[in-house]
């Protein structure tokens, strides 16, 4: 059986792994969350006190690192750090900061890999992240990039802490999200860019509602056209 997958990558704060999932669910496909596995490796770095910097003491954590995805009762995934469930701490501000760094080491992207290709080989997906259609999943069926201006994607980011009441600001937002622009499109390795055959989809001006049926749309249309 030839699964079908759907890459969807984009910058910090673009909306994509809310519309992931609710792509997911209307087309029946498991929803694979990438920048999670990314979150979790940055996580362990800082509770073992390494720098999110630091190649060499990462890269000999790795052995130390068992992850698994989980789906609850409600089909919401949860991420399971050697044995215990991480998915709300990997949300944080700093994790963010230390995903974005330790993305950006071959170590790392080797060490996540074959994870996330296997799942496609397995299972009709919708996986988000930052090189989705570039790297991971490059003969992917559709591949869409999703933006949306930096100041709104930090608005909608402060949004999702408040409702989280992690403790942050509008600024702090809104300076962590450029920086990690920045690194992760200035990246030697896998860096942040549209595959040459994505669709790019703006949601600037699209509420939620809007920015998943143009998502929908983008991936009816072209799953039709290979048929």
């Amino acid at each position: 059986m030839d699964y079908r997958s759907i890459a969807l990558d984009g910058p910090a704060g673009a909306g994509k792994s809310t519309l992931a999932k609710l792509a997911a669910k209307h087309f029946g496909f498991m929803y694979v969350d990438t920048g999670a596995l990314y979150r979790c490796v940055g996580l362990y770095a800082r509770r073992r006190g390494i720098a999110s910097k630091d190649t060499d003491g990462v890269s000999a954590l790795l052995p130390e690192i068992g992850l698994e995805m989980k789906y609850d009762e409600n089909d919401v995934q949860r991420m399971i750090l050697n044995g215990k469930d991480v998915t709300d701490d990997i949300r944080s501000p700093e994790a963010s900061v230390f995903a974005s760094d330790v993305s950006a080491m071959p170590a790392v992207r080797d060490f996540l890999l074959s994870m996330q290709r296997e799942m496609a080989k397995k299972y009709d997906v919708i996986m988000d992240g930052r090189d989705i259609g570039t790297v991971v999943l490059p003969n992917a069926n559709v591949k869409v990039f999703l933006t949306a201006d930096p100041a709104q994607r930090a608005k909608r980011r402060y949004a999702e802490f408040v409702e989280k009441s992690v403790d942050t600001t509008l600024d702090l937002v809104l300076s962590d999200m450029n920086m990690r622009d920045k690194n992760d499109s200035e990246r030697a390795v896998a860096p942040l860019k549209a595959a040459d055959d994505a669709i790019l989809l703006d949601t600037t001006h699209l509420d939620l509602d809007e920015s998943l049926a143009a998502l929908c749309g983008i991936i009816e249309r072209s799953l039709a056209a290979r048929e």
